[in-house]
């Protein structure tokens, strides 16, 4: 029988799209509030919230590069300057090392199966994340093991859709390093071509 990350990834692979809000804390508490849009094969949108308001990137999958607006897509202009960036550049790297080309939920799935290989595998049960109902479960890496910049990862999804909600990051030293919560999920949005080719 599947075990809880199993169904979760098949769901996932299922989707055409998805958008959520991800809330972010890290461990010296900074925080960090996006919009995040992903469409397959890979295309994603992130409009910056807090901190950098206003700055958008897109990552084009087979482009492999991100295009920055650093004051958004409108400037009032009738255009606006894009920077054209590799995924790994330190402009659009999150604090804490993520690139763009692997910040979907797939690619924390991805990373979740690399660190249960030869780890552990923990269901949590249900809970309630952030008001909301949630089914929970936690991964961890063998001995020296960090994948994604954690060594354990505890999971919390929507129950209905196996989404994620809450996802905490946790050294080897199983101190906190980071939880994301993604809010306001939709998933199977219509999100056309042209929003990722502005």
């Amino acid at each position: 029988m599947a075990d809880l990350l199993d169904e979760a990834v098949a769901r996932f692979r299922a989707l055409e799209s998805y958008f959520a809000t991800l809330h972010s804390v890290g461990r010296g508490g900074d925080r960090q509030v996006v919009h995040y849009f992903y469409r397959t094969p890979g295309w994603v949108r992130i409009e910056c919230v807090d901190p950098h308001r206003g700055a958008v990137l897109i990552y084009d999958p087979a482009a492999r590069k991100v295009r920055l607006w650093t004051f958004g897509l409108g400037w009032g202009f009738g255009f606006a300057p894009a920077l054209s960036l590799a995924p790994d550049n330190p402009l659009v790297r999150s604090p804490r090392g993520h690139t763009v080309d692997r910040s979907d939920v797939g690619a924390l799935f991805e990373n979740l199966q690399a660190l249960r290989a030869g780890g552990s595998f923990a269901a949590l049960g249900a809970a309630t994340v952030a008001g909301e109902p949630a089914v929970g479960f936690e991964v961890a890496g063998a001995a020296g093991v960090i994948v994604g910049g954690a060594h354990r990862n505890r999971v919390w999804l929507a129950p209905d859709t196996l989404f994620p909600r809450r996802v905490e990051n946790f050294d080897e030293a199983d101190e906190l390093v980071e939880t994301v919560d993604l809010v306001d999920a939709e998933l199977d949005v219509d999100l056309p071509e042209r929003f990722f080719a502005p």
